[in-house]
């Protein structure tokens, strides 16, 4: 994946290149001084904005990975953790899941079988210290199906670190009724969603964004100060 956007990222910056050099160069026809500044400046803005976007995307993948314990939004695993304490991990696929108590874990990156881990969950509900889902037990030979086989229900209760499975729906309605919570269980993938994203994916994406916005207004600013040296042809009478 990386290496996808880095190769079309590349390009556009070639493309992109050729462009504002070509506009820098006619624009700036005629010009006293300053011309050729103005156009090596256009023609290397596109890999400047390329090489900062590549930087920052390093930063900000190791500060919401070591500050945040999210991953960088690239790849084939996704992470993103619970107010409660757990976590929930997506691998290769989007239509199921892991729901996981990172503690118990060995912090090498997998994720054992145990009991307060619970694998190929298609449909999930967070209630503050419980976990209620849907899930399918043999849905690793399913991987990259799309499935929406569901065959086993679950609550997993955070504080004692334990889950109870059940044979139906209506059994886990019941038992969250029991708990005081009204079940309403939604896809993995959009569960996972409303915890993947903090104020800190909004200030790296302005960043990302405004840094070659300020670079592209100097660039206008440098080619139009260009401009103005530019003399006027004077026609004979």
């Amino acid at each position: 994946m990386l290496l996808f956007y880095a190769v079309v990222l590349t390009i556009a910056a070639c493309v992109g290149a050729a462009v504002f050099g070509a506009m820098s160069y006619g624009l700036t026809r005629g010009a006293q001084s300053g011309r050729k500044m103005a156009v090596v400046a256009s023609v290397i803005f596109p890999f400047a904005c390329v090489g900062f976007a590549a930087v920052w995307f390093v930063v900000y993948a190791i500060i919401n990975s070591a500050v945040f314990d999210r991953d960088p939004g690239l790849g084939d695993s996704w992470s993103t953790p619970l107010p409660n304490g757990y976590a929930l991990s997506m691998i290769d696929t989007t239509d199921q899941g892991t729901v996981y108590n990172p503690k118990t874990q060995s912090g090498d990156g997998s994720i054992a079988s145990r009991n307060d881990a619970v694998f190929g969950v298609r449909q999930l509900q967070v209630s503050k210290g419980l976990i209620f889902g849907a899930r399918d037990t043999g849905y690793f030979d399913r991987i990259g199906q799309d499935s929406k086989v569901v065959d086993t229900y679950f609550e997993l209760d955070t504080n004692k670190q334990t889950h109870s499975e059940f044979k139906t729906l209506l059994e886990l309605k019941q038992q969250a009724a029991n708990e005081g919570v009204q079940l309403k269980l939604r896809e993995f993938a959009s569960v996972f969603g409303d915890y993947r994203t903090t104020w800190f994916d909004y200030v790296a994406g302005a960043v990302l964004l405004s840094v070659p916005i300020t670079g592209f207004a100097l660039l206008i600013f440098f080619i139009r100060r260009v401009r103005r040296q530019i003399t006027p042809l004077t026609l004979p009478a």
